[in-house]
Parts: C-alpha cells; structure tokens; sequence
C-alpha cells in the first residue's frame, strides 16, 4: 500500500488548519484584559474597527478622472479575488473612509449616517459585499480578532439556566453567548471600564482612541443579574470576581458575517419597524420563564437589524423601501440606544450606512416647501451623504463590461504596461449550444469592449464643462490616460481648465444597458453579417456601437432628450475606434519595418552629442563627435520628417536644427532636471521620455505604406488577385495581426477590410 495520505484527508486537514488559525480558545475576562492591553486594537469600538478593517490592506496608486488618486485595496475585494470590487468611485470611497474617521475619532460627526446615494448600476450594492467580505476576512486574522462574552448560570442557586431561541434548555453544559455580540468591556462597571479604556489608549499607537461607553446587553445583564442576587445571598465578598469567574462568563473570538456583527436590512424584508430595527417578543416564551411577573429579554429574538449589526455595521439596503424607518433610527448614532419596550433598553455600538437610489431623496424632500416645518429636517441634518457616480475612465468602465459578460473578477493593475493590450484584445466566449451539441464560440473583435466602454463614458461627460479645444472623446481620453498626446506632444491633465459645477457621471448609458446589447449580439444570427467567412461568429466594435445608438430609442431608461443626445454622440466614438483599427492594420502591415530600439537609441546620443559639444563611443570603443548620417538617416528614412533637400550634404537646414532642439534635447532636459541629484547621461533617458520618438516609434502613415510597397492597391483587398503585392501583403498582414496584436483570422480579416474601405476613398 501506498504511503500517501488520502486527497480526502489532505483537505479535510487543510480545512482543519485554517479554523484552528481562525478561533482560538475561549478565556477569562481577567486573561482578555491582558491581551487588550498587549494589542489594544482587539478592544476597538465599531466605528475604529471599520476603519483599522479597511486600512490593513494597504492603497495603491489610480487615475482616475485624469488625475492620480491613492486608493484602499481593501475596496479591491482582494479576499474574494475581486469578485465584489468596486471599480472607481474612488474620491467617494475616500470620503467614506474619511467620514469614519471623523466619527471614530468623535470629531463631530458622531450622530451622522452615512447615506451612499446614487444611479443604479454605479456599485452600492458592490460596496456592501465588499464590505461583508473584507470584515470577514479581516476578523478572521490576528490583527483582526472580534471578541464577544458569553455566559453560563446553569447549578448557581437551583436554577434552571439560561434560554436563548425557541426551546427552554437546562443542560448545565451550555453556555450562551450574547446574542448582540456585547464587548466583553461592557461587563465591567462604568467607572472601572473608564479606567481600563483609559490604560488602552495609553498604549495605542494610533490617533483614534478607543471608546467602550455601552452597557451589557439586557440578555447578558439578566445572567449578569441573576448571578449577582445568587452570590449575594450566599454573602460572597467579592461578587464581581465571582460573577465572572471563568464558570460563568468567558471571552471567545467570533467571525463577523451577517447577523454576527453586521446586520443588512433588505428591500424585501417586513415586519412592524420594532422587528426590523432589534426583534420581536417570542410568544408563549414570557409565560415560560421566571420572569417574575414582567417581560424576560430571554424571550426576545435579537434578530432585528441593529441586534444583528451590534458591535460593527449596520447597513439599510435599499433605503427608500424603508423609509419609515429612517426616522425611528434619528437618535441611535447620538445616544447609541434603542429599547426593546418601554422597560428594556439597549445599547448599540454600530456604525450605520444607508444605501439608495435617488428616488430616496424625493421622498425626504416632500416637505422641503415647509422650511423650519419639515418634520424630517432633523433626519436630513444627520444623513452625511456621498454620492456614486456613473465611471468616467474607460479603462475603468472596459473592466466592468468585462466583468459583466465574463466570469473574469481579477483586479486590473493600471500600472502595467500590458494594460492596454487587456483592453483591446478580443474576448471569445461560449453561447449557446449548437448542433453537434458543443456550445458556440462567439468573439468580441480587438476594441470591441474598449469600443463600447468609450461610448458610455462618452454619453456620460457634460458638454457644457468642456474647455477650449476638447470635444468630449478627447476628454475621456484625459480622464483616462491623464494625459492627450497630440502630434508630437504630450499635453498633461494641469494644462487644461474645467469649469466648476461639472455633471460628468451623473447620468448616461449604464453598464447594463451595454451588457444586455452585446448580449443579444452574441445571441444573433452570425452568418448573415459576414456571409463569406470562413468563421462567422465575430462581433466587431461598429456591430456593438451601431446597435447602441439603435437600443437607445426602445430602451425605457432614457428620456427623449438624453436619446436625441446620446445618439448625436456615437460618430465622434466610431472614428476614434476605426483610428485604433486603423493604427492596427498599418503596424501589422509595416511590422517588419520597424526600427529596432538600438537604432533609435543610438539616434538620441548622437542628437545629444551634436547639442552639447561632446562625444559618443562607437562600435569598436572610439571616442568620437557626433555622426552626422546617422541623424540623417534616422531623421529622412524612420522618422519620415525630412526630405534629402533639408541637408547640405549632411549639414542640417535651420528646420532640422529647431526639430533636434525643441523635440529631442528638450524633452532630455526635462528628464535631466527630474534626475538633477545624480550624474546625467543621454542613455539614462527612456525613449519613451521623448515624445516625438515615443509617438513615430512603431506609428506610421499611408504615405510609409506607399512609399514602402509601389503596388499595393488597398481597393483589391477583399480579394486580391493571385500573384500580387497586394495578395503577399495581406496574408502577411493578418498573419501579423494574428500573432502580433490578439486578432483571429476572422476578426484580422473583418477589421482590415473596414479599414482598406476607408482607405480606398482617398488613396488616388
């Protein structure tokens, strides 16, 4: 027999290690105090915990809107490999964490709800998975732990124990825990638990301090209670100690999830506003109990909202379905109590958040025309609202398309340099199954998504907050990139003025609306769209935008003027596009022809050179000045600037100076001036520092084209004759946008032919 362990076992074992890291054994309240004051975080109140939660992730750097923001991975959903994360919205996530902290801190915004408002489809409900599973996750670590206290009084004066749920128990084995995750600080008398709060923060190396100013919970103090009289009686001296001996109360760690440290009101969930904020009486328990003629928190289901929030979050989803409620909740953040009846209070430590659409708002404004008479003007003072917006960055808004028709979930890192090609490159997925009872293969064509992404940030930018000089792609663009390269310029975000009071992101296409036309695109009848292809199921970018601006009009969610508008939009977005296309064809057509880095390496030291008076190394290790033909050759034949006629033999024109000066040593000045604490030397320039090389590098036009293949003629393309240049170049082509730029031969063959018929208009 083998000596291997069973898989079985393997991950039964695995399974077994990751509780045991998970939970750890309960402990005295005696021994919790020890371990609070060695890391005072595990004692943190709500509020504090949330932000630790939400920090202990770290940030990462973002563009968004043009400029670079830092940003809490832990929005990444990075526990659950980004299934619920939250793309952009980053200045809102910001404030959020902000508002957090204010009131962590007791800054002045104790009494605030936070109120996360916005159009469907811009990633509230996202937030509260998110934030369900980063807590989670988060409670699961060390630096994380979440402690609650619970209680055993079974053989303490002949009684017959506690009762928790819907069945009387007297096992005197049991021990129950708090039903709404009390602190274990909470069990000690006020004036006490100041003290030992007092000692934490003495040891907190952290400027928000911690707070514990709740009572225990009436659950727990009725076993506190009881225990208390029971001692009592006996005449113990030290009744403290003796209540909370490690017989009756212990410390134990617990996973936050729902109903244990967060609580989530849904739309659909009902009951009278009692149940849904704490819970309701259990009928006939009352009777049950020894109760002593008055109602038993024993016999209570803590199952309302902020029972099940206690000690953490509590979140109303939906909030205008619950709009009743907002009211009852006006005094929980300030006091931090609520009652179960008249004669039962209880204390909440929670931090609330209530989710919308805008339709909450229209109904706390009903009576804004009542001024100082608005009976909910007090509620409005409280929400401290942060509003989600529609994505304005396309990178941004491509991820999430993807996200919706793929199972793709993985986070985009905006900092690598494949980003681009992720973007552009085609997506093929499965639809259906088709008659051999195999499912089909339907592909995005390259841009396709990019494409789709453009057109809805596009609808979603105001036209009125444009400044002079940008139409509203080129803003994306910015938004996106940062940056605009125009020729051989590249034009920074701070070069541009946005007027105040912008609306970009506050309406436009939601992604939803894109899903659900590429959607029925996949699901279309192929062969009659490209009829003569050897493979027919390709979407290509116009297919998805032409389909757009045809929805708009039967799609209930625009008004007329946004369709009239949105429409108006696409053209500008098709010849963005078919320019991308367009660069694909040329760099795979022109793709043996490229300058190699050295070459255009070499091109920059001797410009260099030439400027400065000094000397370059040659192939055999010689000092030398500059080579003049080595500029010109690069400058007439890659670059393409300059004819023969710009030189005296090999001596530049004026043009040819002014070139070399303001576009080569300029942009090397620039980076000599960031790089200025250390030795400077030509070759410490990335190429693409340069934006004229970084621009022509690799880029051409069709003058390159017709200078390069005499014969070609781009109107022969769709079939070439036999024996042609035309025939060569354009098997060469696709096999180039195949292997090279992410193309099938499908999409490779369509995406050329759209762009040969452009092309064709203008070539005589």
């Amino acid at each position: 027999m083998s000596d291997r362990q069973p898989a079985g076992e393997t991950f039964v074992g695995a399974a077994d290690r990751a509780l045991r890291a998970t939970y750890e054994e309960p402990m005295s309240l005696a021994a919790y105090v020890d371990a609070a004051l060695a890391d005072p975080a595990i004692a943190a109140h709500a509020s504090k915990y949330l932000v630790t939660a939400i920090e202990s992730m770290g940030t990462r750097t973002v563009i968004e809107e043009g400029e670079e923001r830092e940003r809490y991975r832990f929005f990444d959903d990075p526990h659950n490999d980004g299934e619920h994360a939250i793309l952009g919205n980053t200045q809102v996530l910001n404030a959020f964490v902000d508002d957090l902290r204010s009131i962590a801190a007791r800054r002045g915004k104790d009494e605030k709800i936070i109120w996360l408002a916005g159009p469907t489809a811009t990633g509230k409900s996202e937030l509260k998975r998110c934030l369900i599973n980063g807590l989670r996750e988060f409670s699961k670590t060390d630096a994380g732990r979440r402690y609650t206290v619970e209680w055993n009084v079974a053989g303490v004066g002949g009684g017959g124990g506690l009762t928790y749920g819907n069945e009387y128990r007297d096992d005197e084995d049991d021990w129950y825990q708090s039903p709404v995750q009390s602190s274990p600080l909470t069990v000690f008398p006020a004036a006490v638990r100041a003290e030992v709060v007092a000692a934490l923060n003495e040891r907190l190396d952290d400027h928000i301090p911690i707070v514990a100013e709740g009572r225990l919970d009436p659950f727990c103090r009725e076993a506190y209670d009881y225990l208390e009289e029971q001692y009592r009686r006996e005449g113990v001296r030290d009744l403290f100690s003796a209540v909370t001996d490690r017989r009756h109360l212990r410390v134990k760690n617990y996973v936050v999830d729902v109903g244990q440290g967060i609580g989530v009101l849904h739309s659909e969930d009902d009951g009278s506003p009692k149940e849904r904020l704490v819970g309701s009486w259990m009928a006939g328990m009352v009777r049950e109990l020894d109760s002593r003629g008055r109602k038993n928190p024993q016999a209570f289901s803590y199952d309302g909202v902020l029972s099940q929030g206690n000690g953490l979050l509590t979140i109303v989803e939906d909030a205008a379905q619950h709009a009743d409620l907002l009211r009852k909740l006006l005094n929980v953040p300030d006091e931090g109590s609520v009652k179960l009846d008249k004669g039962i209070g209880m204390d909440i430590d929670t931090q609330l958040v209530i989710i919308s659409n805008p339709d909450l708002e229209a109904q706390l404004n009903q009576h804004a025309e009542r001024n100082a008479g608005d009976p909910l003007k007090a509620l409005k003072r409280r929400l401290d609202r942060r509003e989600f917006d529609y994505l304005t960055n396309v990178s941004l808004e491509a991820e999430l398309i993807r996200r919706e028709l793929t199972n793709e979930t993985a986070v985009w890192d905006f900092d690598e340099p494949e980003l681009d090609e992720t973007i552009r490159e085609a997506v093929t997925m499965s639809v259906g199954e088709g008659s051999g009872g195999t499912a089909t293969e339907i592909e995005l064509a390259p841009h396709t998504v990019a494409a789709a992404a453009l057109y809805s940030v596009v609808t979603r930018l105001d036209a009125e907050a444009l400044p002079g000089g940008l139409d509203l792609v080129d803003k994306a663009l910015l938004f996106d990139q940062g940056y605009l390269q125009r020729g051989d310029e590249r034009v920074e975000r701070e070069a541009f003025s946005f007027p105040d009071g912008s609306t970009d992101g506050d309406s436009g296409i939601p992604v939803t609306f894109t899903r659900d036309t590429i959607a029925d695109l996949l699901y279309a009848d192929r062969d009659r769209q490209h009829p003569d292809l050897p493979v027919e199921n390709v979407v290509m970018p116009q297919d998805v935008l032409d389909a757009m601006a045809e929805g708009l009009a039967t799609a209930p969610v625009f008004s007329t003027t946004e369709r009239g508008e949105f429409e108006g939009r696409v053209v500008a977005v098709k010849n963005q596009v078919f320019d991308r296309q367009e660069a694909d064809v040329l760099g795979a057509m022109m793709y043996d022809k490229q300058v190699d880095e050295a070459t255009v390496a070499e091109y920059v030291e001797h410009v260099y050179a030439w400027a400065t008076d000094d000397a370059v190394e040659n192939d055999r290790g010689e000092v030398v000045g500059p080579d003049p033909l080595v500029m010109k050759v690069f400058e007439t034949e890659h670059l393409g600037r300059f004819g023969a006629e710009s030189y005296d033999g090999n001596h530049p024109s004026p043009a040819v100076r002014e070139f070399r000066t303001e576009k080569i040593i300029t942009a090397m000045n620039r980076h000599a001036w960031h790089s200025r604490d250390d030795e400077f030397r030509a070759s410490d320039v990335a190429l693409t520092e340069i934006p004229v090389i970084d621009a022509v590098l690799g880029s051409y036009d069709w003058s390159d084209v017709r200078r390069t293949y005499e014969d070609f003629d781009p109107r022969q393309w769709q079939d070439p004759p036999l024996g042609t240049e035309t025939a060569s170049l354009k098997d060469e082509t696709i096999t180039t946008m195949v292997a090279e730029f992410g193309y099938t031969e499908a999409s490779a063959e369509l995406t050329s032919r759209h762009v040969m018929g452009q092309v064709s208009y203008r070539w005589d």
